[in-house]
């Protein structure tokens, strides 16, 4: 059998936008991906759905996958012929252990390639309004493990000369790298910044000076994983902090999603600031429709698609067998705005269902075998045009997903939305009503609003009108009072 290669690819510390062109394309290419716990699991939603997924987090003081056992599943999966992405949190090559994982792939002849990463002392004093480096502050810079792993002294004469060093997972050593510090020549009053979850929406930042800290970041119960940024340069951070001023920055959002498509409701979140969670994770298939039935189809007077998968399967359809869209003659209406911008992205026009009238053939088109024979739909017939599922692989994933700061606000987007919730969060061992008791609530509309009162919850925020940019400038108003 021909041997794999082996990627090691650097996933950047949190932020999903951080992560490199090459790197998402290995992520989207890859037959088995090897991740590790401190990276953000919403980029594996990239991966194919066939892509094995193998979960080789260590935690500090827990026993877990050993370092030889990586090294053995990177080896026995390449050689069996795959594309194997081992991804790692922040850079590979920066504490990473890429050296060692590439010397067993090495002694096997089986070949590799390393696409670097964000590493996360750099991103995460950035996200905290300091730059590494700046020619009035800081000229040198140094990157130094907080456990140290090699039993050897760190070289603390060096260090001191150093303006500005960043500690890695030093939360623990902390009172020790102060006290080295300071015994070694460097000031006690050298301002000193600890970054816990640095990039992430949950980012936490304590700022103080050697003589401090320690005591400041214990008040906060800090923990890893942090960035111990040391320097004059930190002075520079009241003028030059932007991500933690944004408007739904600390802000932790569990959208509850119905849906493929990328949502507008979790990106406008992001692009405040808060960090967003998006469950569950759903995948589709196309559904073969011959040629006769949907050209038969185009004689309706009325097409409803019930999403926008529905849309995109049926278009697809239709582009296989080159039956041009100009053909349709139908009336297009859909059951939401996503659905009206998906047709509208393939050219085709269509009003929402509020508007359809009731006389004329009527061809419900779904994505799921729920869809046929609902009678809320209009008394007409149905197709599948593509089969829409939950990826199960995310089962595992969604606890890990909501370790760390909890969730401050559940979002729902329709009826559809709060059942998946409550099905498959309680699949994946999550306590969903726990977490909904706990949290604010918010949903779009009225009739969402009255799913969740079956299961004996009340939203906190509806808006006026159904809309994604009313339901956002709720949160942010709320968020602001």
């Amino acid at each position: 059998m021909t041997k794999g290669k082996v990627y090691f690819v650097g996933a950047g510390p949190g932020d999903v936008g951080l992560i490199t062109v090459k790197g998402q394309k290995a992520i989207e290419k890859a037959d088995v991906i090897l991740y590790d716990r401190l990276l953000n699991p919403k980029l594996l939603e990239a991966a194919a759905f066939d892509c094995e997924l193998i979960y080789c987090g260590k935690t500090p003081y827990t026993t877990g996958i050993s370092q030889g056992e990586i090294n053995e599943l990177l080896v026995s999966k390449a050689l069996e012929g795959h594309r194997v992405v081992r991804l790692k949190g922040g850079d590979p090559a920066v504490f990473g252990r890429v050296g060692e994982e590439a010397e067993s792939l090495k002694d096997e002849g089986i070949p590799f390639e390393v696409i670097p990463g964000v590493t996360s002392s750099i991103a995460a004093s950035m996200y905290a309004g300091v730059p590494v480096t700046h020619r009035d502050y800081g000229r040198s810079f140094a990157m130094v493990t907080g456990h140290d792993q090699t039993k050897k002294d760190i070289d603390w004469n060096g260090l001191v000369s150093i303006d500005t060093v960043a500690f890695y997972m030093g939360v623990a050593n902390l009172p020790s790298i102060r006290e080295n510090l300071i015994n070694h020549g460097k000031p006690g009053n050298t301002p000193a910044l600890v970054i816990q979850w640095g990039t992430y929406g949950r980012q936490e930042s304590v700022e103080g000076t050697l003589d401090d800290i320690v005591e400041r970041v214990s008040g906060r119960s800090l923990g890893n994983p942090a960035i111990t940024l040391v320097g004059d340069i930190i002075s520079l951070r009241g003028k030059l902090q932007w991500f933690e001023r944004k408007p739904l920055y600390g802000q932790r959002f569990l959208v509850a999603r119905t849906g493929t498509a990328k949502s507008a409701l979790a990106e406008a979140l992001y692009e405040l600031g808060g960090e967003v969670i998006e469950f569950p994770k759903w995948n589709a298939t196309k559904v073969k429709i011959e040629e006769s039935q949907l050209l038969a189809f185009l004689s309706y007077d009325r097409i409803l698609f019930t999403s926008p998968e529905s849309v995109h399967g049926f278009l697809d359809s239709l582009t296989e067998h080159a039956i041009d869209f100009r053909r349709i003659s139908s009336k297009l209406y859909v059951l939401s705005r996503k659905s009206k911008k998906a047709l509208q992205q393939r050219g085709l026009t269509a009003e929402l269902k509020s508007g359809m009238p009731e006389a004329g053939t009527l061809l419900v088109v779904g994505d799921r075998n729920r869809d046929l024979r609902d009678l809320a739909h209009g008394d007409g017939d149905y197709i599948q045009s593509i089969t829409k599922f939950v990826d199960e692989r995310f089962l595992e994933i969604f606890p890990r997903m909501l370790d760390g700061k909890a969730v401050g606000t559940v979002l729902f987007s329709n009826r559809h939305s709060v059942d998946m919730l409550m099905q498959y969060g309680n699949k994946a061992d999550v306590d969903v009503e726990g977490l909904l008791k706990q949290a604010s609530i918010g949903v779009i509309g009225e009739s969402t609003g009255n799913r969740l009162q079956d299961y004996g919850f009340t939203s906190d925020m509806m808006p006026k009108e159904p809309s994604v940019e009313q339901l956002v400038d709720l949160i942010v108003n709320r968020n602001v009072c």
